[in-house]
């Protein structure tokens, strides 16, 4: 295929221009000298390079869509099936992602913000004030947005950042960024505080993970597969992001109705996202009519039900039988795990068991149930009464997002400017020594 031609070409190019990992080192070098810049580049500075990004990406659409195409192309010759929601940019994508960027230029500049200050008695003024983290790393699959997302993010926060994108969307990716440069070189923000690791080979991308020295810190954006990669091999810190089972429970006092829209939603809105339903948790008492309503809906969405003997039992020829394997698994599909539970406690004790800490739910008019759910449940996003397609950077008011956080030091859930900042201690004095 013609596909297959131009990405092996490419693959040869990318390995004669990397070279050996001193290539790899002089792009890291160059992300690290722009970095500086980055640090105190001005705001008016900062959001007229994202305008101009912004003007690129919608003049060059016809360019990087058909990039975008041969991938898809590509992707589905390999019988990808599964990644093509994902992978896949058009015309109203790809101005759904100016649009976010165009909410992170209205943001408020996290960068020289005064976090807390004192005077201490002997006269010296200590503040707190944010400043960038460096030199971002971004590893992430078959998601084109995130090339946008995490750059614009970056450079926001003063970063300079390095991609390394997914081999499936190595094409849309390198005409994403070559757009983006473009429109840096017309810019006062330097073309270098971008850098796309422009290769499909799994030893460099292992390579680019040990830059300790260069990369103030790894973002892995994908399924647990990646994250587990990045974790095992990365010699800097690493932001967990991605990886999720999520649930719902529906418990005994519950609107029907309301459960079987927010269930349909959270599940089928979007099957191949890191918030879409893969397990619903169904108090017994309830569970006879709210899943003879539940299963055709979801049947006429080609949802697949598996289920436990009880949940079986009720939905009959709408659902297949569960296996252990099946709950506790991050479907990306239109297969949802079903599970009876006798009471709210179990549900407790099965979320505990098998969640990732990234987004659970309740579905309950019990003012005491759904206090206990958002306060007993150990993940990132908590729900009551609402779908978690929710968990998203753009939809909690971030602008867009670099990521979700299943993890509890430094940042927690969706995180977008303020998660890609430190602090440093300022200390003004007037010549005071310590005695």
């Amino acid at each position: 295929m013609v596909v297959d031609e131009v990405i092996v070409t490419c693959a040869k190019i990318e390995l004669i221009s990397l070279g050996i990992n001193m290539d790899l080192t002089s792009l890291a070098q160059s992300a690290l000298e722009a970095s500086r810049l980055m640090s105190i580049a001005s705001t008016k500075e900062k959001n007229e390079a994202l305008e101009k990004i912004g003007e690129a990406l919608l003049a060059n659409s016809g360019e990087i869509l058909a990039a975008n195409q041969a991938d898809l192309d590509y992707a589905h010759s390999k019988g990808k099936n599964e990644i093509l929601d994902r992978l896949s940019l058009d015309k109203s994508r790809l101005e759904g992602i100016v649009e976010d960027l165009q909410k992170v230029i209205m943001l408020e500049d996290e960068i020289g913000k005064i976090i807390d200050e004192q005077v201490r008695p002997n006269g010296l003024k200590i503040q707190r004030v944010r400043c960038p983290l460096g030199v971002v790393g971004m590893i992430y699959e078959s998601r084109p947005n995130v090339t946008v997302d995490a750059t614009v993010l970056c450079l926001k926060s003063g970063n300079a950042v390095i991609l390394k994108g997914g081999s499936d969307a190595i094409l849309t990716n390198r005409a994403l960024v070559k757009v983006m440069k473009g429109a840096l070189l017309k810019s006062a923000i330097s073309a270098q505080s971008l850098q796309f690791l422009d290769t499909t080979d799994r030893a460099i991308t292992g390579e680019f993970l040990k830059l300790k020295g260069y990369l103030d810190v790894i973002i892995p954006r994908g399924g647990k597969g990646l994250i587990d990669f990045v974790i095992q091999n990365a010699t800097v810190p690493v932001i967990e992001t991605g990886a999720s089972v999520v649930h719902t429970y529906i418990d005994k006092v519950v609107n029907i109705e309301m459960a079987v829209a927010i269930v349909v939603n959270a599940k089928t809105r979007r099957v191949s996202i890191c918030n879409a339903l893969d397990t619903i948790l169904v108090h017994e008492k309830i569970a006879q009519e709210f899943l003879t309503i539940l299963a055709p809906l979801l049947r006429e969405k080609e949802v697949e039900l598996r289920c436990d003997e009880r949940a079986l039992a009720i939905v009959g020829g709408d659902g297949v039988a569960a296996t252990d394997h099946d709950f506790g698994k991050e479907f990306l599909d239109y297969i949802l795990a079903v599970k009876v539970v006798d009471d709210f406690d179990e549900a407790l004790k099965h979320i505990a068991k098998y969640s990732l800490k990234h987004s659970e739910a309740i579905i309950t008019e019990d003012a005491k149930v759904g206090e206990r759910f958002l306060n007993e449940v150990d993940a990132a996003c908590v729900y009551w009464n609402a779908s978690t397609q929710f968990s998203d950077g753009a939809q909690f008011g971030l602008g867009a997002e670099i990521g979700i956080s299943t993890q509890k030091l430094h940042v927690r859930g969706p995180f977008a400017l303020e998660g890609l900042t430190t602090f440093k201690w300022v200390v003004r004095g007037d010549g005071q020594v310590r005695i």
